[in-house]
Parts: structure tokens; C-alpha cells; sequence
């Protein structure tokens, strides 16, 4: 899978972002969120040891 972010961290990237269960596996009802260019932290996830992926750039 690909590079996974924890929470309340400042993203390596700007993009799209979905949640990942703590092994980077799928999570029912993942939030999605996207992060712009200066945009800072990555927010919370639904439960606690979750992180997130990025799946792509930002959408227009």
C-alpha cells in the first residue's frame, strides 16, 4: 500500500486522503478528506490508531 500518515501530523503531500485501519487495511465508512498546499495537520480519524493515505492529487 502506500505511505501512511498518522494524525495531527503535516502532510508530505498535498491530496486526496482516505482513512486505513491500523495495519493499512480497509475501514468501514472511511472519512476522505483533502488536503491543499499549506494546509496543516492531517485531522483526527474515526478511532484511535488509525492513519491516512494518500490516494491521489487533489480534486479541482
Amino acid at each position: 500500500m502506500g505511505n501512511r500518515q498518522k494524525p495531527g501530523k503535516t502532510p508530505n503531500r498535498p491530496g486526496e486522503y482516505v482513512e486505513r485501519g491500523p495495519r493499512g487495511g480497509h475501514v468501514p465508512n472511511p472519512r476522505e478528506v483533502t488536503i491543499e498546499e499549506g494546509d496543516t495537520p492531517l485531522p483526527p480519524t474515526s478511532e484511535k490508531g488509525h492513519t491516512w493515505e494518500r490516494t491521489g492529487p487533489p480534486k479541482p
